[in-house]
């Protein structure tokens, strides 16, 4: 899906403001088994936004930035839980650890998937989550 593999955290900036290609929505969207909705809900990127950019063939930078995001936290998930399916799981799961909200559901903004990285460091050293 990218143009180049980055390397570095300053890679990954130069890939963001090039854009990444919107078949890499796709590939995340059949990854995590969502609908294209429940991804635009995910990412705080419109629906029809996504449907323009698939056309365009490039998200922006901001719309790169999230899904990056989105991506990581799904990375970082997957390492600790050591399955995409658990993983996928937990992040679709309401948690009372964030007050009754799926993981996914918060990653739409960076304090969010902040709580969400948080939350999966907390896990990952055994603090109660």
């Amino acid at each position: 899906m990218l143009r180049t593999q980055p390397r570095t955290a300053l890679d990954w900036v130069t890939v963001i403001r090039q854009g990444i290609s919107s078949a890499a929505v796709d590939a995340l969207a059949q990854t995590l088994r969502l609908s294209k909705s429940e991804l635009a809900v995910a990412l705080g990127i419109p629906e029809r936004t996504l449907a323009r950019r698939k056309r365009e063939s490039t998200l922006n930078s901001e719309e790169s930035a999230k899904l990056l995001r989105l991506a990581r936290v799904v990375e970082r998930a997957e390492t600790i839980f050591e399955s995409l399916e658990a993983a996928i799981g937990w992040l679709k799961s309401p948690s009372a650890a964030l007050s009754g909200a799926t993981p996914l559901s918060l990653l739409d903004t960076d304090v969010g998937a902040e709580s969400v990285m948080d939350m999966l460091g907390r896990i990952e050293h055994g603090v109660f989550a």
